[in-house]
């Protein structure tokens, strides 16, 4: 199978990155004021909830089938196999959360209290079943990825404004979320044939599978539990508005760090190619690459919305959402942690066959997580929260680099770490006075981004920062073929 190039692949992660944020800035304003901190709470709590057994269901397959499939993609009788092996081992574990998940509904009684909005939420366990998403990143079939995912955002973004109108609609939202994030996973399995055979092909072995995936559910288990933890346990220990603000703060986040690690999502079966075939060079050269993106683009993120959570947290959720403006400043951070992370493990110590150590980091970040919530959540609530995701996650990078130290060196080196200080300072300074001169949240947040990111960026480019110039480069070009036109 031909291989698209990773520029292409990277255009349409961008898109898919851009669109996945885009739906919740038009939103959640909206959303937020309708359903206020009680009912997003809600809803936050049942995604939560319900992740546990998606996560149950999905068995680590999401990561260990990228991997999987991308080894052998040019070999397509293999590739109907294993993807057949796969999707059955998926459909026979989401049987099984749903049957858990029905034991839960009636033996807790705040699961029973909230069952009609679980149920639904639920949707998304089947859902990813059948959508096979792993197969479809294995063979770099982001366009197609891309395309589906804008057009089912956009449905969803006409039904939230037709259909939520009252605080009392937070059903129907969460159930405009599962259609957003995974309705569109039907198509995935109808298309599927274009790329393996559907009929039976008999002598299938699971067993093979079982070892590895274990490991990946066990990673996917940790990683769950640390990232979804603070919800769960905000919503037992707390209310539900303490719930809704905690939210607010970590779906600005959720959207910054999918720009940050769009770029490693999408070199992860690359970097699996590579090192099945053994082009240690190249895997090396896209791994550098990702490290610097990482630290151009979460920095200044990470320092500007510290800046100005107010303003955004105002802008996106409204004043009833006060509450989340400490926990999205100490959750911050993360966007430059969860960034270096994904690359050590996702495209470093995944491709490469060490993905234990992925496991123990992750192990260590969720006993972290859920220490620290027990000991600061009353007190503090959703700013206790945060502060655990903020150290689980700093435990994760220091395991992971303790294994890293030696191959990471080199990447290190690379990065220009004074140029970076000194332009995130150039920005804080061309930018900060607008705090104070009353513009509203909207025209705060707009002039304040221009002054910050192009002081940030013209800086870098006079350095000429290489990663900054071919970016830059490259809007340069599609501009100047669109004025040919």
């Amino acid at each position: 199978m031909k291989a698209t190039s990773l520029k292409k692949n990277f255009l349409m992660n961008t898109i898919l990155t851009v669109s996945s944020f885009i739906f919740p800035i038009i939103t959640f304003p909206y959303v937020s004021r309708v359903l206020l901190p009680t009912g997003t709470g809600r809803v936050n709590f049942a995604t939560s909830v319900i992740s546990y057994f998606l996560m149950f269901a999905q068995m680590g397959i999401p990561s260990y089938g990228i991997r999987a499939c991308a080894k052998i993609r040019d070999n397509k009788e293999k590739l109907t196999r294993t993807a057949h092996e796969l999707l059955i081992l998926n459909l026979i574990m989401s049987l099984a959360a749903y049957i858990l998940l029905a034991i839960a509904l009636i033996v807790i009684p705040k699961f029973r209290e909230e069952r009609t909005l679980l149920i639904v939420i639920s949707l998304t366990i089947g859902l990813n079943a059948i959508g096979m998403e792993w197969l479809y990143k294995a063979l770099e079939q982001y366009a197609y990825i891309t395309v589906r995912s804008v057009i089912f955002k956009f449905i969803a973004l006409v039904a939230m404004f037709l259909l939520v109108h009252a605080e009392s609609d937070y059903i129907i939202y969460g159930a405009i979320t599962i259609l957003a994030a995974s309705a569109s996973n039907v198509l995935n399995l109808i298309n599927a044939h274009k790329f393996i055979g559907f009929k039976p092909v008999g002598d299938y072995d699971l067993r093979k599978h079982l070892k590895p995936i274990l490991v990946f559910f066990a990673m996917a288990c940790a990683t769950t539990i640390y990232t979804n933890l603070d919800n769960v346990m905000l919503g037992f220990m707390t209310t539900d508005a303490d719930v809704g603000y905690y939210g607010a703060a970590v779906k600005i986040k959720v959207i910054l760090v999918s720009i940050v690690t769009s770029l490693g999502g999408v070199l992860l079966p690359r970097a699996s190619y590579y090192v099945e075939h053994g082009n240690m060079e190249e895997f090396k050269r896209i791994t550098s690459k990702a490290m610097s993106f990482v630290f151009l683009f979460a920095t200044p993120l990470t320092i500007y919305f510290i800046m100005f959570a107010h303003n955004g947290v105002l802008l996106l959720s409204g004043e009833a959402f006060e509450g989340a403006i400490i926990p999205m400043q100490v959750i911050m951070p993360t966007l430059l942690l969860v960034g270096i992370t994904n690359i050590m493990g996702i495209q470093i110590l995944v491709p490469t066959g060490r993905e234990k150590v992925v496991l123990h980091s992750e192990i260590a970040g969720a006993i972290v997580d859920i220490v620290i919530n027990a000991a600061l959540i009353p007190s503090m609530k959703a700013t206790g929260a945060a502060i655990g995701t903020v150290v689980a996650e700093l435990v994760v990078l220091v395991v992971q680099y303790h294994a890293l130290h030696e191959e990471i060196k080199g990447m290190m080196q690379d990065i220009h770490f004074g140029r970076i200080i000194v332009a995130v300072c150039l920005g804080v300074v061309l930018s900060f006075w607008v705090k104070y001169i009353h513009l509203g949240d909207f025209f705060t947040l707009a002039i304040s981004a221009c002054f910050f990111f192009a002081g940030y960026g013209v800086y870098m480019l006079i350095r000429k920062e290489s990663l900054i110039i071919e970016l830059y480069s490259q809007v340069v070009g599609i501009i100047k073929r669109r004025e040919k036109v």
